[in-house]
């Protein structure tokens, strides 16, 4: 069989970088449930009139083939992201659900975009949201941007990720600055906002005037709210000195300086008002995260408030959630070398094996260790114990375990040292339990 051609978009980890990403996902679970979020799994698959309803990505949907003879069910897709599938979830299940419900989910999702840097048609998210039925207090809003940058925090200080720099603004404040200049189809000039950073102020202002219809002086207006980015609430003294009035942009200063207010002890939250998010279904707080060092990926996580996702006609139930990109992150920094695991597999002693006689001996020792929690593995062949020292380093494990009749001994063959032990009370050093994730120097 010839050698198979990788697919473009479609990332594979190394068992090394495996292991890299089970950290930082078992990191994040950490964070999520000690804030009380219960996980969730919802289908792969969602009927395409679901997730065409939701922003503007109808060309990124990966339809699914199936049958299509008389009798056939509506047209399917794989979902694109984890908050429309939990939307229909919430609806189907809110019978059995208790409100406000915290939901955490980690799921892989498909977009038929052009693979790029931290864009990719196969990728795994790591999603936390807050659900409430027909009203959602504005103070989960900060909840979920204290969840997120504990997430980041712990990321960094665990695992050596780089740090994050969490922004975030209201769209009732962009939206309601835009109504008060007049404008009607805020809608339309959110999505020109979003593309500041892709295509520079110059464009987004001839966007601005020659798709929205909009004066020179409005749309230059719209360009300085969103040059406004501060660490504090001082943003709401710069966007009122820019003189335009609006009691729904009133309503999201003063949400967005709570947020700032309540999150100021995590120092890596600014008010950036230049962040738009391009999905139509965000009403409030809005979110999105850049790793120092890697700007260029643009927002490796972001989220938002969306009152309106989710209704059944009688109720409705409104969120507020964020999203990790777990292989946007990940998938540039191990490609980069920026950060690896201490070794490439789970094991921590290697049971030599000195002769296919006592291969049985040696299996009883590694049970030994393995029932007190210590990964082990015995060694495939009874070679020279110098050929299956270097067995275990080829793979990354730290020690090589030998059974002799004058007693147990076991070898760390990273600096030499062996000696006598019990498969009943040795421990390793803590650090060599298990394999370990460190930024490279």
């Amino acid at each position: 069989m010839a050698r198979p051609a990788s697919l473009s978009g479609f990332p594979e980890f190394l068992p090394e970088g495996r292991i890299v990403e089970q950290r930082l996902l078992a990191e994040l679970t950490t964070v999520f449930e000690l804030h009380g979020f219960a996980s969730v799994e919802t289908r792969a698959i969602e009927p395409l009139e679901v997730l065409t309803g939701k922003g503007e990505i109808d060309k990124e949907i990966y339809a699914v083939a199936r049958y299509q003879g008389e009798g056939a069910d509506p047209d399917w897709a794989l979902h694109y992201d984890l908050t429309v599938p939990f939307a229909r979830y919430v609806l189907e299940h809110a019978g059995h659900l208790n409100f406000p419900f915290r939901r955490y989910q980690i799921q892989k999702v498909w977009r038929g975009e052009r693979p790029q840097d931290g864009r990719f048609r196969e990728f795994t998210q790591a999603d936390v949201d807050i659900v409430g039925q027909d009203q959602l207090a504005e103070h989960h809003d900060a909840e979920i941007v204290a969840v997120a940058a504990e997430g980041f925090a712990r990321l960094q200080a665990d695992l050596g990720l780089p740090p994050a720099r969490l922004r975030v603004n209201n769209r009732k404040l962009a939206e309601g600055f835009y109504r008060g200049l007049g404008v009607t189809d805020t809608g339309a000039v959110l999505q020109r906002i979003d593309k500041l950073a892709k295509i520079g102020p110059d464009r987004v202002a001839t966007l601005l005037t020659d798709e929205c219809g909009m004066d020179r002086a409005a749309a230059q207006a719209c360009l300085d709210l969103a040059t406004i980015s501060t660490t504090d609430e001082s943003f709401v003294e710069r966007v009122t000195a820019l003189g335009v009035s609006d009691p729904l942009l009133d309503e999201g200063l003063e949400q967005l300086a709570t947020v700032l207010r309540t999150t100021a002890a995590t120092g890596v939250v600014h008010a950036d008002l230049s962040i738009a998010r391009g999905l139509d279904y965000y009403t409030g707080t809005v979110m999105e995260t850049e790793l120092a060092g890697y700007e260029k990926l643009g927002s490796v996580a972001s989220g938002g408030r969306y009152d309106q996702l989710a209704s059944d006609g009688r109720k409705t139930y409104p969120g507020v959630g964020f999203s990790f990109g777990v292989s946007r992150m990940l998938v540039p920094l191990i490609g980069d070398g920026a950060i690896t695991a201490t070794r490439s597999v789970p094991t921590c002693v290697l049971v030599a094996v000195d002769s296919e006689d006592t291969r049985a001996e040696a299996v009883a020792v590694a049970g030994q260790l393995r029932a007190r929690g210590i990964a082990t593995e015995v060694a495939p062949t009874a070679d020279k114990f110098g050929k299956q020292i270097r067995h275990a380093d080829r793979r990354g494990i730290p020690y090589v375990w030998f059974s002799r009749e004058d007693g147990d001994q076991v070898k760390d063959i990273r600096s030499g040292d062996q000696v006598a032990t019990d498969p009943q009370t040795w421990l390793p050093p803590q650090e060599d339990l298990r394999p370990r994730v460190h930024p490279v120097t």
